[in-house]
C-alpha cells in the first residue's frame, strides 16, 4: 500500500486484507516478453514492413513492454473498517478513469466510471474503488464484463446493503474501424441489493451517475 492510501484511510480495528485473486477469476497469466517480440516481427513482416528499419527496429521491444504493462494488474491490500457511525446513505464515486484492451480486436477502450455502494456493517477506503476497477481492467476485457467484476467483488466482499456501477468508455475498435463513428460512448451497468430493487434509491443512483432513464 502507498503511503498515499496510509495517509487516506483510518487506522485501528482493520480487517485482514482481501485477497486479490477473489477480484479476478485466475492468476494472470504470465507474458512471455521474447515471445511477444518475435511476434511482433513476424506481424510487421507479414504488414509489409521491414522490421530491421531504423524506426521499426526497436518496435517489438516496445511493444511487448507495452503490452506487459497494460495487462499486468497493480497489486495492493484490500482492507474494510467497520461502519461504526452506521453511516446508511450512499457513497458514491464517480468519474474515475479507467482503461482497458478490448479481448476481440486488441485495441483500447477508455472511459470514466461512476461506483457507489449502500454500506452495511464494512466500508471500505475511497481510494480502493478505484483501485478494485484499475485491477480488473488490467486484462484483456469486454466492457460488459469489467463492469459486473467490480460490481460483484463489492457485493461479494463489502457485503453491503446495494452496489452500482456504471462504465462510459469509448472504444477504437468501433471509433478507428468498421462503422468508424468517432467519439461514440458506450454505457453498461451492474446493479446489486437496494440500488436494483428499490426503485428510489435506483433512480438516485443513476441520477447521479447521470445515466438518462
Amino acid at each position: 500500500m502507498g503511503a498515499e492510501d496510509r495517509d487516506l484511510e483510518p487506522t485501528g480495528d482493520d480487517a485482514p486484507p482481501i485477497p486479490l485473486h477473489a477480484v479476478r477469476a485466475a492468476t494472470p497469466p504470465v507474458i512471455d516478453r521474447q515471445g511477444v517480440r518475435a511476434a511482433v516481427t513476424d506481424l510487421l513482416t507479414a504488414l509489409g514492413r521491414d522490421p530491421r528499419g531504423a524506426h521499426l527496429a526497436d518496435t517489438p521491444r516496445r511493444v511487448a513492454d507495452a503490452y506487459a504493462e497494460l495487462l499486468t494488474p497493480r497489486e495492493f491490500d484490500l482492507t474494510t473498517f467497520p461502519n461504526d457511525g452506521d453511516y446508511e446513505e450512499m457513497v458514491f464515486v464517480r468519474d474515475v478513469p479507467f482503461s482497458s484492451l478490448c479481448e476481440h480486436h486488441l485495441l483500447p477502450f477508455m472511459g470514466v466510471a461512476h461506483i457507489a455502494y449502500l454500506p452495511g456493517q464494512r466500508i471500505l477506503g475511497l481510494s480502493k474503488l478505484a483501485r478494485v476497477l484499475d485491477y480488473c481492467a488490467r486484462d484483456l476485457q469486454v466492457q460488459e464484463r469489467l463492469t459486473t467484476q467490480v460490481a460483484d467483488w463489492l457485493e461479494e466482499r463489502l457485503a453491503p446493503r446495494g452496489v452500482g456501477v456504471v462504465l462510459e468508455a469509448e472504444h477504437l475498435c468501433m471509433s478507428l474501424r468498421g462503422v468508424q463513428a468517432k467519439g461514440t460512448t458506450t454505457v453498461t451497468s451492474a446493479l446489486r441489493g437496494s440500488l436494483r430493487d428499490d426503485h428510489r434509491r435506483r433512480d438516485e443512483f443513476l441520477s447521479m451517475a447521470g445515466v438518462r432513464r
